[in-house]
């Protein structure tokens, strides 16, 4: 690494920082003028009409928001130097070209980069050349920044066999960088495997299994980046979507997109996608598992096309002075061709009284009359149309489908005939039926079952790609939510199946592909961890061959001794705890207490006795406030720097079964970055060692 006394053999200059640092300073006022380019934008009398010039406002105030400069978010993090020019029209002279690599492209005055964004295809090498294969880079250049300040640099040169290879100081200072406030992006420290992650075709899904600490929730956000980049009128069109647990999480991870500049992609729960009803109401975990089951979908779709008969009457259709008259065999035939298409049931139902008119028509014809379209439409707004539509194919609301499905046996056991059995049926149906879909205790898997009902009434809106993290926990049912969402799209599925916690938890990722709906997905394996160090994840590791026998253990490229302590409390355990709480805070960076759900109570009032204030998951940390009180169930996906873990036999006896107690506590053990304390005064699970 150099220090500003230090010397570069690649450059004449005597003061390379300094020629860096101003670099930098004239990139950020190359930034500043850019955004000052787009503010002085005069659009009065550009556009026809007061819609377009709204529209055009917003694009222009999302670009000047885009065009931010972020004071403590370095501009620009690497350097390339090339061997040789990178085209035909910048080959003349004798040296290669050189490009800086950062979170966005800046241009002076003339339109010349003097920035390159980290997605641009002369970037990659960036992240991928080595010496095996330098993809014609001379030397890559890494910087170090403190507090946005450009402080250091280090150089690979990638050219000369004698060099060794020896890991970047700054990349992992970079990497081990205390964690205060929400997550960060990675986009400095992506790693070849992350990179062709995020690089991989907008058509295909990607399914990522990743150990705790192998960047996986950071790779579909970058991907995300990608995507957009790459494809920008494309996904303009079609729309994004960050798919997170619950909203702790996103809350964590909501500031890393518009670091990298993109502002528009949605984030939501699984919950709030089918937010037809209001939630009010809990599943024991054997009726939640049977309403995630995808049979479910089976048996809603026999309910929603319970309702349709064939006519035993004719429709007669009075025009004028005549009677024109379809027998009921032929409203029949009509029926059945609709039913045997296989299309959305609000869709038939609204050709249905077209093709009744058509075949009015036809009798139209027949007879000597020369009807056009104008007719048909009013032919198949006639009432005898309607009413034979009416008794044929009838209206369905799909939260009112769901109402009686649930509270209706003999229409539950219709419906589930050979797909339920009288066991199952009865879990998922309520003890106490509801009067009304209004005031039904809708849980959140009914809410999914509604949003089935709902797409086999009228097509889902399609996006262009979505992203669905700790994707493990997602039922079958969940999984068909989501894939609907990207049935013209594509998809990036992150997950870890040592770490799903549902009783529903996915058991292979072929199998959950198969329930979104991409048979096809390529699966990426992510077992080197960048955060967790190598100590705490050995150690959770020891439960892999009780929790998920068939993935192989994580490493760590970080070697930390000391980094965890296991310590049995004989008694005043929450004297303990908070000694533990008080040593963590006098290191740098967030602290985490992660407890069983039933002792968080107990933990908040003692905390708060002890004046020790603490945050809620997902929350950012303050300089005053560095401390979260994090139940286990929602440990999920979060980091801390320090952890303090509380009683692990009260975790995994907090849940349904042992084995789903022991993935909660592989959970709870893998989200320190820096250290792990483990108090116990309980036995800890044999499983441990």
């Amino acid at each position: 690494m150099h220090s500003p006394t230090s010397t570069d053999a690649f450059a004449p200059d005597t003061d390379p920082l300094g020629r860096e640092r101003s670099h930098l300073a004239a990139s950020r006022a190359a930034l500043t003028a850019m955004r000052e380019d787009v503010e002085a934008l005069d659009l009065r009398d550009v556009t026809g009409t007061w819609v377009s010039a709204l529209v055009l406002q917003k694009q222009v105030d999302e670009r000047i928001k885009a065009l931010a400069d972020l004071a403590h978010t370095p501009l620009f993090f690497g350097r390339l130097d090339y061997l040789h020019a990178i085209s035909e029209a910048d080959s003349e002279g004798s040296g290669g070209e050189q490009f800086y690599i950062g979170r966005r492209h800046v241009h002076d005055a003339d339109g010349d980069p003097m920035v390159i964004d980290w997605r641009a295809p002369v970037s990659q090498p960036f992240y991928r050349a080595s010496r095996k294969d330098p993809m014609d880079v001379a030397k890559r250049r890494r910087f170090g920044y403190t507090g946005g300040e450009l402080t250091a640099y280090e150089d690979e040169n990638l050219s000369d066999p004698d060099e060794g290879d020896t890991r970047s100081a700054l990349l992992a200072a970079e990497i081990e960088k205390p964690r205060v406030g929400p997550m960060r992006d990675i986009v400095a420290t992506i790693q070849p495997e992350q990179d062709e992650i995020v690089r991989a075709d907008i058509t295909g899904t990607v399914c990522v299994q990743g150990a705790p600490g192998t960047g996986k929730t950071a790779v579909g956000l970058h991907r995300v980046a990608y995507l957009l980049y790459a494809h920008r009128e494309r996904l303009a069109r079609t729309g994004t979507l960050v798919v997170g647990p619950n909203r702790s999480f996103l809350q964590y991870i909501e500031q890393v997109l518009p670091a990298l500049g993109e502002l528009d992609v949605a984030q939501a729960t699984v919950q709030e996608l089918v937010g037809h009803v209001e939630v009010r109401g809990a599943d024991a975990a054997d009726t939640a598992r049977i309403k995630g089951d995808a049979r479910m979908a089976q048996v809603l779709r026999n309910a929603v096309r319970s309702g349709i008969t064939l006519p035993t009457e004719p429709c007669v259709v009075v025009r004028g002075s005549r009677r024109w008259r379809v027998p009921a065999y032929e409203l029949g035939e009509i029926v059945r061709e609709l039913m045997d298409r296989d299309i959305r049931y609000g869709a038939a139902a609204e050709a249905l009284p077209q093709r009744i008119a058509h075949a009015v028509l036809v009798k139209m014809e027949q007879g000597g009359e020369a009807p056009d379209d104008r007719v048909q439409d009013a032919v198949a707004r006639n009432a005898a149309v309607k009413a034979t539509v009416k008794a044929c194919w009838p209206a369905v609301d799909p939260v009112k489908l769901v109402h009686r499905l649930l509270s209706d046996a003999e229409f539950l056991a219709a419906a589930a005939d050979g797909l339920l059995d009288a066991d199952e049926q009865a879990l998922v149906l309520w003890s106490k039926p509801p009067r009304s879909a209004r005031t039904a205790p809708w849980s959140a898997a009914d809410a999914v079952l509604i949003d089935e009902a709902a797409d086999l009434v009228h097509r889902t809106a399609s996006l262009g790609h979505v992203v669905v993290d700790e994707a493990q926990d997602l039922s079958p049912m969940q999984y068909r939510a989501i894939g609907r969402r990207c049935t013209t799209g594509s998809a990036t599925v992150l997950g870890d199946l040592a770490q799903g916690t549902t009783p529903w938890a996915t058991g292979s990722w072929q199998e959950a592909l198969h329930h979104l709906g991409k048979d096809g997905a390529h699966i990426e394996e992510l077992t080197q961890g960048f955060r967790v160090p190598g100590e705490v994840i050995a150690y959770a590791s020891r439960l892999l061959p009780a929790i998920a026998p068939g993935l192989a253990p994580a490493t760590s490229v970080r070697d930390a001794p000391g980094s965890l302590t296991v310590r049995q409390v004989p008694s005043g355990r929450d004297d303990a705890v908070l000694a533990a709480c008080h040593d963590a805070l006098r290191h740098e960076g967030s602290v985490g207490l992660i407890a069983a759900d039933a002792r968080i109570p107990v933990l908040a009032e003692m905390l708060e006795a002890a004046g020790l204030p603490c945050l809620e998951p997902g929350t950012e940390t303050t300089a005053d406030a560095r401390l979260t009180l994090v139940p286990a169930t929602l440990a999920k996906g979060l980091e801390y720097d320090y952890v303090v873990l509380d009683e692990p036999a009260a975790i995994i006896t907090g849940e349904p079964d042992h084995r789903t107690g022991l993935r909660r506590l592989y959970v709870s053990l893998t989200r320190a970055v820096s250290g792990l304390t483990v108090l116990h005064t309980e036995p800890l699970p044999e499983e441990l060692g």
